[in-house]
């Protein structure tokens, strides 16, 4: 199993290089790459990943642990870690809030391959595993609003709040991800399943449930997604 689209944040030119090939022998050509922190945070806003190869010492104020720990805050995402330092203390702090993988340097091209495909895999069964705890459950949004995601109906107060089709498919995706960013491409092909859909009716979307539901935070990320947090 193996990630479609992948970002790189490496400022060694010579290991970013290293990774892009192995990226391609995987078969896997759809990637980025970003020499700091503000270059991939801008990355981030104007597309969605499914991996992001995170170098720990990358130049700049931000290091690679600090920015990851910012980009799980909102968007969930495997980022697997890389570093020539791999002493006990780097590793306990990354273990706090991330498992997903690390790479100590040099690595081989087998290394990375392993590591991505076994760190993916993980990443996509763990979802389905919390996905499908949820499925028949009413998750709580807040003090009062409830989703059903068994019966397809968000409720205020226990009242059945009236929604059309699109606006249902809409809250079933973001509450499906609660707490995490869903990606706007994701939230346009799940509700219309067309290309071609402009972001703009997906904004009217949204704000039409903000009018019907107003105590209902339906949080944006500019130019990334939307997510619903109950937490």
């Amino acid at each position: 199993m193996t990630p479609k689209k992948i970002l790189i944040v490496e400022d060694e030119l010579i290991t970013q290089r290293y990774i892009k090939i192995t990226l391609k022998k995987m078969g896997v050509e759809n990637f980025e790459s970003a020499m700091s922190a503000i270059e991939a945070i801008q990355l981030l806003k104007e597309s969605s990943f499914n991996m992001i190869l995170m170098d720990i010492n990358i130049k700049g104020q931000i290091d690679g642990i600090t920015l990851a720990k910012s980009i799980l805050q909102d968007i969930n995402i495997p980022i697997i870690f890389i570093s020539a330092y791999n002493d006990d203390a780097t590793i306990d702090e990354i273990l706090e809030f991330s498992s997903d993988g690390f790479i100590s340097k040099p690595f081989t091209s087998k290394d990375l391959e392993i590591t991505i495909k076994m760190s993916y895999k993980n990443f996509v069964n763990r979802n389905q595993i919390q996905n499908s705890k949820v499925t028949n459950r009413d998750i709580i949004l807040n003090n009062e609003y409830t989703f059903s995601l068994k019966k397809i109906i968000l409720y205020h107060n226990n009242r059945e709040i009236e929604l059309t089709l699109n606006q249902l498919k809409l809250i079933e995706a973001l509450v499906e991800n609660i707490n995490n960013t869903v990606s706007i491409e994701h939230l346009k092909s799940t509700i219309w399943y067309e290309k071609n859909i402009s972001n703009s009716a997906l904004r009217t979307l949204i704000y039409s449930i903000r009018k019907l539901a107003p105590t209902l935070k339906i949080i944006s990320h500019s130019k990334i997604g939307y997510c619903i947090k109950n937490r």
